[in-house]
C-alpha cells in the first residue's frame, strides 16, 4: 500500500526514454492546450538569475507554487505552477507531469519552453503522453501521469507547467516537499480554506516558517533559495526522503491541536475506513477455528494464523482510487487468496478475532525515517499489524514488543513479510514508526529495535592450504532472525543455476578466482527455525609467496565492513540492523610451514556495537575467531568519529595478513 497523497512534486521515476516513446502517437493533450503566449508569472520568473549556489546543478527551479483551494466538503482543487532553467545536458531530462487516478480529475494541463534565444514555443498534441504506473512491478493500477515534453528543452531553455487538478475526495491533506534534488530559489504553498475550517501544519527536516493570512482563512507559506539534497558521495546513509525537508498541512479530522492529538486523529480516520473490512466470514471462521484446534499455548495458536497468512496468501496489488489505501473486505481476500500490505493485515486481523485475539492496522512506511513523530501525516507506504498481547503472556520468542500510553503491549508484525516469523521484524521496520489506528486508543508508536541476538548468522570453516597457495575447504553457516528471512527471500524465485552464480559471486568478493565444487540450501519450513548453507570451494593463488615466504588471510569469507570516509558529516548514519556475527575459520598449513607472524587481536568495545578478533596457531593449523555486534540502527552525525574507529578496526582487521615460513 502506498499513501498517495498529493506529494509535490508528482514525478515518478520513470525515464525521459519511456516517455519520449509514449508522445510519438498523438493523444488528447490538445484539449487542454490552446495556442497561448507564455504566461506572465512565468515571464516574470525567467528574469531571475541563475544563483551562484545552483552553477555546478543540472537544472534549476527558478519558481514554484501550489494553492490548494477546499471547498465545503473539504475537496481540494490544486494549482500548479513550476518554471526550470536547464544548466546541464542532464538536465535535459526535466518535463511537466500531472499524477491522477480514477476519482480526480484534471482541469488543465499546459506546458511551455522559453528557449535560450528568447523564443517561445507551446506543447502540442504530439508532446503529451499518458503514461501507467510502474513504480511496483506486482501491481494492477488506475493511478496514471499525464507527461509534457515541451519543445527545445536544452542548456539556457526554462520549462514552465501549469496544471489545475481536482484531487481525491477523501484525503484532507497534502505534502510540500520542500527539498528537491535540484535546488529551488523560491516557491510557495498556498492553502483557501471556508470560513471557520481549521488547519494544523508541520515541519520534517526544517525549522518552520509562519504563514501569511492573504485573505480570510486562506494561508500562503514562502520560501527562498533551498538547496538540493545531494547525497551521492555520503556513505552509509539514511533514505532520501528521511533526510529531505517537507511540510504537512492538515484540514480534515486532523486539524486539531498538539501533536499527539494529530495522529490520535489519523489514527481513527484509518480505523473508521477499515472497520467493515476485518469481519470474519463463515468459511474465515470455519478455517481459523480448524488451524488452532488443540493449540497449547498463545504462542502456537498465533504462529499457525501468521504462518498462513505468510504462505497461503499471494502479494498483489490492486489499486483504484481509494483501494490505494482501503483494504477490501476479508473474505473476498481470503477467497481469491491474494493481496497487498493492508489486505493481508484485514484477513490477519479477522482470523485473529476467530481465536480471540485483538488486532489494529498500523500504517508505517517500509523506509526508516520517512514517517515522522514531529509530523503527523498519513505519508507512507507500506501497512503491518499490531497484536494485542494478554497481561499473563511473556514468551521469550515473542521479541518485538511496544507499549501504548495505556499500558497495553502490542506484538509487532509485518504480515506481508512471508519469511520473517511472528515475534521478530524485518531490520527495514526497526527504529520507525508507525501509526497504531485502535480507535479512540491512537497514536503514533515507535517499533522497537531488536537485541543482537535476534539476528545474525554463525559461521565456520575448515581450509587446507596448499604450498602454491591453492586454497580449498567446507564453510558451513547458520542464519537466523531477518538476515535468514531474507535469504529465503532471495531464494524464493532462484533456480538451482541462478543460486550457484549468486553464492559464487557473494564468494568470489572475498575469494577471487573461486570455484564452487557443492553447496545445499537448508530450509525448514518453520520460519523460526534458522537456515543452513553449506559449501566446499576451491581457489588458486589464495596464498601469496613472497620470497620463501607464503602471505595467507586468515580471514577467508564474509565482510562486515561499512563504506566510511574522512569528509566532515551532517547527516546520521545508517547501521542498517542490529545482529550477531560470529566466525570461525581453520586453515591446515601446507607441509613444512610454520606461522611467523600475525596481525594483532581486535578488540574494541563501543556502546552501538563491538568487534572482537584473534589469529592463534595450534599445530600445523592457524584459527581465526571473530565476534561482531551491532545495538543500534542509527547513529547521529555526531558519533562519525566512533563510526569510522569502528569501520577502520574492521577493515584492518579483515585485510590482515599471516606470514608463513618454511622450517
Amino acid at each position: 500500500m502506498e499513501i498517495r497523497l498529493r506529494a509535490f512534486p508528482s514525478l515518478q521515476p520513470l525515464t525521459i526514454a519511456v516517455v519520449l516513446a509514449a508522445i510519438s502517437t498523438p493523444g488528447w493533450a490538445g484539449l487542454f492546450n490552446k495556442n497561448q503566449p507564455v504566461p506572465d508569472w512565468a515571464l516574470q520568473a525567467n528574469k531571475t538569475h541563475t544563483p551562484d549556489y545552483a552553477k555546478d546543478a543540472s537544472s534549476v527551479v527558478l519558481y514554484e507554487e501550489y494553492v490548494e483551494s477546499v471547498d465545503g466538503n473539504g475537496r481540494a482543487t490544486e494549482r500548479h505552477r513550476k518554471v526550470l532553467r536547464v544548466l546541464k545536458p542532464q538536465g535535459r531530462k526535466n518535463y511537466c507531469d500531472v499524477g491522477y487516478d480514477v476519482d480526480e480529475k484534471i482541469n488543465y494541463f499546459r506546458a511551455w519552453t522559453i528557449a535560450a534565444d528568447e523564443k517561445q514555443y507551446m506543447a502540442q498534441d504530439t508532446d503529451f503522453a499518458e503514461v501507467g504506473d510502474t513504480s511496483v512491478p506486482i501491481m494492477l493500477s488506475t493511478h496514471k501521469l499525464r507527461v509534457a515534453v515541451p519543445p527545445a528543452i536544452d542548456i539556457g531553455a526554462t520549462v514552465v507547467c501549469e496544471s489545475e487538478e481536482i484531487l481525491q475526495p477523501y484525503l484532507h491533506e497534502t505534502i510540500w516537499d520542500i527539498q528537491q534534488n535540484t535546488p529551488v530559489v523560491f516557491q510557495a504553498l498556498e492553502v483557501d480554506l471556508p470560513a471557520g475550517r481549521p488547519h494544523a501544519q508541520s515541519w520534517h527536516s526544517f525549522k518552520s516558517v509562519a504563514a501569511v493570512e492573504v485573505s480570510p482563512n486562506h494561508w500562503r507559506w514562502e520560501l527562498k533559495d533551498m538547496p538540493a539534497l545531494d547525497l551521492r558521495d555520503i556513505p552509509s546513509r539514511p533514505e532520501w526522503e528521511a533526510l529531505a525537508a517537507r511540510m504537512s498541512v492538515q484540514w480534515g479530522d486532523a486539524a486539531v491541536e498538539g501533536t499527539d492529538n494529530e495522529w490520535k486523529a489519523i489514527g481513527q480516520w484509518v480505523t473508521t475506513l477499515e472497520a467493515d473490512r476485518p469481519v470474519p466470514s463463515p468459511e474465515i471462521t470455519s478455517f481459523t477455528q480448524t488451524l488452532i484446534a488443540g493449540a497449547p499455548d498463545f504462542y502456537t495458536k498465533l504462529s499457525r494464523i501468521t504462518d498462513s497468512i505468510q504462505k497461503n496468501i499471494r502479494y498483489f496489488i490492486v489499486e483504484r482510487g481509494i483501494g490505494g489505501l482501503q483494504a477490501n473486505h476479508a473474505a473476498d481476500i481470503f477467497r481469491n487468496r491474494y493481496g497487498d500490505c493492508k489486505d493481508k493485515t484485514t484477513l490477519l486481523i479477522a482470523m485473529l478475532r476467530v481465536a480471540g485475539i485483538n488486532a489494529y492496522y498500523v500504517p508505517v512506511d517500509a523506509r526508516r525515517g520517512i514517517v515522522d513523530p514531529e509530523d503527523p501525516s498519513l505519508y507512507g507506504n507500506h501497512m503491518i499489524t499490531a497484536i494485542e498481547l494478554p497481561a499473563d503472556v511473556n514468551d521469550s520468542r515473542l521479541l518485538a514488543i511496544v507499549k501504548a500510553h495505556d499500558g497495553k503491549r502490542y506484538l509487532i508484525f509485518d504480515p506481508t513479510n512471508q519469511h520473517t516469523p511472528v515475534g521478530n521484524l524485518p531490520s527495514y521496520l526497526q527504529g520507525s514508526y508507525g501509526t497504531l489506528a485502535a480507535g479512540p486508543a491512537s497514536q503514533i508508536i515507535a517499533l522497537p529495535v531488536l537485541p543482537p541476538d535476534a539476528n545474525g548468522n554463525v559461521r565456520k570453516g575448515a581450509f587446507t592450504l596448499a604450498s602454491d597457495g591453492t586454497l580449498s575447504g567446507q564453510v558451513d553457516t547458520t542464519h537466523f532472525g531477518p538476515e535468514g528471512a531474507e535469504l529465503r527471500h532471495d531464494l524464493k524465485d532462484s533456480d538451482e543455476k541462478e543460486r550457484r552464480e549468486s553464492l559464487e559471486t557473494a564468494i568470489s568478493h572475498d575469494v577471487p578466482g573461486v570455484v564452487l565444487n557443492s553447496f545445499q540450501f537448508v530450509q525448514p519450513s518453520e520460519l523460526d527455525k534458522p537456515l543452513e548453507v553449506h559449501y566446499k570451494l576451491t581457489a588458486s593463488q589464495y596464498a601469496h609467496q613472497a620470497g620463501t615466504l607464503l602471505l595467507v588471510r586468515p580471514r577467508v569469507v564474509g565482510s562486515h565492513a561499512m563504506a566510511f570516509n574522512d569528509k566532515p558529516r551532517t547527516v546520521p548514519i545508517d547501521l542498517s540492523a542490529t545482529g550477531h556475527w560470529h566466525d570461525s575459520f581453520d586453515i591446515t598449513l601446507p607441509s613444512g610451514y610454520v606461522v611467523d607472524e600475525t596481525p594483532d587481536p581486535v578488540n574494541l568495545d563501543l556502546d552501538f556495537a563491538s568487534y572482537h578478533s584473534t589469529i592463534t596457531t595450534k599445530g600445523d593449523q592457524l584459527h581465526y575467531e571473530r565476534e561482531f555486534v551491532v545495538r543500534q540502527v542509527e547513529l547521529p552525525a555526531a558519533r562519525a568519529g566512533d563510526f569510522r574507529k569502528l569501520e577502520s578496526a574492521i577493515l584492518m582487521d579483515e585485510k590482515g595478513t599471516a606470514v608463513l615460513k618454511k622450517q
